[in-house]
């Protein structure tokens, strides 16, 4: 499959230039740019979608790694969002660092006030958000601790994690345990990239946010697949921001160059890789664009793209109207609710 994955209207449901102007002047400006009108009721699910509880918030001010998007974030923002971009649900999660700059026990309690005050907003809002919960990451004993108490006592949808933490990436064999368990309780894993500690200002008056967190998607990605990290973790379903960062740039090493070379060589082939990569989801979180959202329906199946807003640093709006230039039909509906709803049975019919 890989790039071969067709993207052909009738498959993939990708307007071409003429169908595009075609459409604009049939439907009108509104419909076609995906954006909630008076008559459409909201069905969207966003899986990347940023709250800022209040404990996690003190921790960042206390650290100095606070940022003003994050200081003022409130839930009427987030609802005045998602009504203008015709989103029914937000799965919400804190953005990166989560706790991983803490130590153990500092790290537990913020984590488990943090998954309270998301339980709270969900319950204060009903049908409106959704929990990605935040696990005290990188330690492994916390971490089991609080993923049970999120699921079973909280009801989170799902759990938020990094893409990596310091100098580890999520296929490592020191994070088995808790990717263990998430496995035997068929767990939704949303990832959001980081800065890994190797790759902090790498260039000169190029912020992360350029180059580096669409990499450290990308990597964490490679290192669940040729670690044998994600053949074990079958049930779990994991969900990458950005459209999987960098990955379409890189498919044809993953696909072919990795394969015939040590130390992979003879243990993985182009099959499997394609089959870890379709198997994934992808979020469409700033990637909305002709270039990266097209490029990621030609690698992998249209079933595996979800809504994804990054709200508050991009709008739920923006990324509808985006997806709707270049999508339409049952895959715009799948990609904007029912290929979420698939793993998300919590929400399935809000």
């Amino acid at each position: 499959m890989g790039m071969m994955n067709g993207c052909a209207c009738c498959d993939v449901g990708v307007l071409g230039r003429r169908g595009l102007l075609t459409g604009a002047s049939a439907l009108g400006a509104a419909g076609l740019f995906g954006s909630a009108s008076a008559a459409e009721k909201p069905f969207r699910i966003d899986v990347h979608h940023h709250i800022a509880p209040p404990a996690w918030v003190a921790a960042l001010k206390a650290a100095k790694l606070d940022s003003p998007p994050m200081n003022n974030w409130r839930p009427e923002q987030s609802l005045e969002d998602m009504d203008k971009g015709g989103v029914a649900i937000a799965m919400t999660s804190p953005t990166l660092p989560q706790v991983s700059f803490l130590g153990a026990a500092d790290a537990a309690r913020v984590a488990r006030e943090s998954n309270e005050y998301a339980r709270k907003l969900a319950d204060d809002h009903p049908g409106r958000f959704g929990v990605f919960a935040m696990l005290p990451m990188p330690h492994i004993d916390e971490s089991l601790k609080e993923l049970a108490y999120a699921l079973d006592t909280l009801h989170a949808d799902g759990i938020g994690m990094m893409t990596d933490y310091g100098d580890k990436w999520l296929g490592y064999p020191e994070f088995q345990p808790v990717f263990d368990e998430l496995n035997r309780r068929k767990a939704v894993v949303y990832t959001h990239p980081t800065t890994p500690n190797c790759c902090v200002n790498l260039a000169k008056d190029v912020p992360d946010v350029a180059v580096e967190y669409g990499a450290d998607t990308t990597r964490t990605i490679v290192n669940l697949i040729f670690s044998g990290a994600s053949q074990r973790y079958q049930d779990i379903s994991f969900i990458f921001s950005h459209g999987g960062g960098v990955l379409t740039a890189v498919a044809e090493r993953l696909q072919i160059q990795m394969e015939r070379m040590p130390p992979y060589k003879g243990k993985i082939t182009h099959d499997q890789v394609q089959h870890e990569l379709n198997r994934f989801f992808y979020d469409t979180a700033q990637v909305a664009n002709a270039v990266t959202i097209e490029a990621l329906a030609k690698l992998v199946p249209t079933s595996q793209i979800v809504f994804g807003s990054d709200f508050p640093y991009r709008t739920s709006a923006e990324t509808a109207a985006g997806l709707a230039q270049r999508f339409k039909g049952k895959v715009l509906r799948g990609i904007g609710r029912d290929n979420a709803a698939r793993i998300l049975p919590a929400v399935r019919h809000v």
